[in-house]
């Protein structure tokens, strides 16, 4: 089932940690925000991988990659709520999935207290 797919997930299935074997399904066919898309790949520069390499191997599972709107801007403003420990790229990967219509895979259980969001999967 396709679905929208936090960097945390991401992450977990290239380091090996907790939740990795649930990752690893929601890589094939997921779709990840551009911002996503940026902070996986500057953690795995930041771990000595180099990032073209690391885009390779994800894409190749058919992870799709796709901008940031305004609308998802907007609804991400939306999503904000004071005291929240849910970050503005946090909020942007729920937008999209509202966008889309599409449940959110993460590894953050933060995120299912966000009022108005979209479905959330924990992938732990």
């Amino acid at each position: 089932m396709t679905s929208v797919v936090d960097a945390s997930v991401v992450l977990a299935w290239l380091q090996d940690e907790p939740g990795s074997d649930l990752a690893e399904g929601y890589l094939v066919e997921g779709i990840i925000g551009a911002a996503k898309w940026s902070e996986v790949l500057q953690k795995a520069r930041q771990h000595g991988a180099a990032p073209g390499l690391v885009a390779h191997l994800l894409t190749s599972f058919g992870l799709e990659v796709v901008d940031v709107t305004a609308e998802d801007g907007e609804r991400a403003a939306d999503l904000w709520a004071a005291g929240s420990t849910v970050s503005l790229a946090d909020r942007l990967c729920l937008a999209l999935g509202l966008r889309l219509g599409l449940a959110v895979v993460t590894t953050d259980t933060a995120w299912q207290s966000v009022a108005h969001g979209p479905e959330v999967i924990l992938a732990r």
